[in-house]
């Protein structure tokens, strides 16, 4: 099966599955997918028809994806800004836990060395060097320090 593929104006990358049943109008016949790129793709807009095998399936950065003619290519700058979003969205009700922790262990006169050693790692973990020296997806996501954030949102 072939899809569309083209750049929107906001540089993400539109992929339409065209529907060859539907009808053209004018002549009767099912519609071509050259004239439904024609009719569904934005005005002067180029675009690249490609078969299903050059569409990635795993969409993890899939805001991250650029068209390179024929090819859909990932933006490792884009890629990394993602996994440190996913990174803060995972550690958020994690810290929040921490501080009620914290605040027991102040009132109760226990020991908070733990806790404050967890909460750094935490607000440290978005600035990881190996999230900076990530060359590719599996790299990136290999970033994930389950031990930390949890589960991984890539699993």
């Amino acid at each position: 099966m072939s899809r569309i593929i083209y750049t929107n104006s906001d540089g993400t990358v539109a992929i339409l599955q065209p529907i060859l049943t539907e009808i053209n109008p004018n002549t009767g016949n099912p519609f071509t997918i050259e004239e439904i790129a024609a009719k569904d793709v934005p005005s002067g807009t180029s675009y690249e028809i490609v078969d299903d095998s050059q569409i990635p399936i795993d969409r993890s950065f899939r805001d991250a994806w650029k068209q390179n003619g024929k090819t859909i290519e990932t933006d490792m700058t884009k890629a990394k800004e993602i996994h440190k979003t996913n990174i803060r969205n995972a550690r958020t009700p994690k810290l929040a836990e921490l501080d009620v922790e914290f605040t027991k262990a102040l009132e109760t006169g226990a020991s908070t060395t733990d806790i404050v050693a967890k909460k750094q790692a935490l607000r440290d973990a978005p600035a990881d060097s190996g999230i900076a020296a990530a060359s590719d997806e599996a790299a990136l996501k290999a970033q994930w320090k389950t031990d930390i954030l949890g589960s991984s949102p890539y699993s």
